[in-house]
């Protein structure tokens, strides 16, 4: 892609009503744009990014036995009052039709997934079943703040599945943490597992995938000597109090929920009669979960932890592209042949083809984040300077050597 033609360019200053880091860089680099507090339109490069971390999330859920499905994001008020959740739920966005009937927008899918489960679970041999989507999520935030950290409007993967017993649900919900964690790594972020309420979608614990940053809404206390971790709303703990598991000292941080695991135990499926034919031909009701992980709250965590005083650093699985070539005046023609030959190769590129100063270009390639600068200019000849962005010293290569250091 050439960005001579890409819409949305990069700004020499940052939106005005920006709070947070993520919300200054993504608006400034031209990877967002917002509508109102909590809604944002992702342009052609905020997309991009949106799509890498969505497809490994596809990855690692259907490595586990999830199945895509896509579900209305427009609810009938009735599937709501079975659950007790029309009342209940006060970030439900309602709404009237012209014929008087009541909707809802879907905050969550439990409502919906249920009933649609009960069309295909008839015996034991069904399960367990794992259904997921990724899908806009509606809530009707009082306060809308951190960029996109937390909307009103996001995109979110959430995952339902049905089991025979609790047993089997406990079993599942390993694999799925061990996914989820898989999942956060290869996005770049050490996320913690967080004992925490389960709120209005159950009482039982819950568990949370916590990011340390100073743009989080909660604070946690984490042990550095071992894998515990809690949401302070549900303890009385404070910091430097020994671990509950280990003794070492507790600190505490300020983080973001990027995943959440919840224990939804047989109460939706009760809610809508399901069940199920046991091996003695006896009904039982299934043990039911659900898992989110929210798409654009990670890409917003993402900004807050990988950046510098010149811009955003995307991690290389998630840059829009994998390198941005800088022209210099002189050297198009051969500009354009290295971007032939990049793009043959199947590298990702970038080409900054602009009518702008060097110092500008450079300034754009920084802000942007992404991961390869290549520097293409008539006293170079026929070598490229190539430089990671992480890096303050730049190579002068030829183009095979160039390839292997990209792919």
């Amino acid at each position: 892609m050439k960005l001579s033609k890409l819409a949305f360019q990069v700004s020499k200053n940052p939106p005005a009503s920006a709070d947070t880091i993520n919300h200054q860089l993504l608006v400034q680099a031209g990877f967002v744009r917002q509508l109102m507090a909590g809604v944002y339109t992702y342009t052609p490069m905020g997309l991009r990014v949106l799509r890498k971390i969505e497809q490994i999330i596809r990855e690692e859920m259907n490595a586990v036995g999830g199945q895509e499905i896509l579900m209305p994001a427009l609810h009938p008020k009735a599937n709501w009052l079975t659950t007790g959740g029309w009342d209940k739920v006060d970030v439900l966005f309602k709404l009237k039709s012209r014929t008087g009937k009541d909707y809802a927008l879907g905050q969550s899918h439990e409502e919906i997934v249920t009933p649609l489960a009960k069309e295909i679970i008839n015996s034991y041999k069904d399960l367990p079943l794992a259904l997921y989507q990724i899908q806009w999520k509606y809530r009707d935030e009082l306060r809308s703040k951190s960029g996109i950290l937390r909307g009103r409007e996001f995109l979110m993967k959430d995952m339902y599945s049905f089991h025979v017993d609790q047993a089997d649900f406990d079993q599942f919900y390993e694999q799925v943490k061990k996914a989820y964690l898989k999942i956060f790594k290869r996005l770049g972020l050490t996320a913690k597992v967080t004992e925490a309420s389960g709120g209005s979608f159950t009482e039982k614990i819950s568990y949370e995938f916590m990011v340390l940053t100073d743009a989080g809404e909660d604070d946690i206390f984490y042990c550095d000597a071992c894998d515990y971790c809690i949401n302070q709303e549900i303890t009385k703990v404070k910091a430097g109090d020994a671990c509950l598991k280990c003794g070492a000292a507790l600190k505490l941080a300020r983080a973001s929920e990027v995943g959440n695991v919840f224990d939804l135990g047989q109460k939706f499926a009760k809610d809508f009669e399901l069940t199920f034919a046991q091996a003695n031909g006896s009904k039982t009701t299934p043990t039911m979960g659900c898992y989110g992980i929210g798409l654009t709250r990670a890409m917003g965590v993402i900004v807050e932890k990988y950046n510098d005083e010149r811009g955003i650093i995307w991690p290389e699985t998630v840059a829009p592209f994998a390198a941005i070539m800088v022209v210099l005046n002189g050297a198009e023609d051969y500009a354009n042949q290295v971007y032939e030959q990049l793009v043959k190769n199947g590298v990702e590129v970038l080409l900054d083809d602009r009518s702008e100063s060097a110092g500008s270009k450079f300034a754009a390639a920084d802000l942007l984040g992404i991961p390869h600068r290549l520097v293409i200019s008539p006293r170079s000849g026929e070598k490229i300077e190539w430089k990671k962005r992480t890096a303050k010293e730049s190579e002068l290569v030829d183009l095979p050597t160039l390839l292997d250091k990209l792919k």
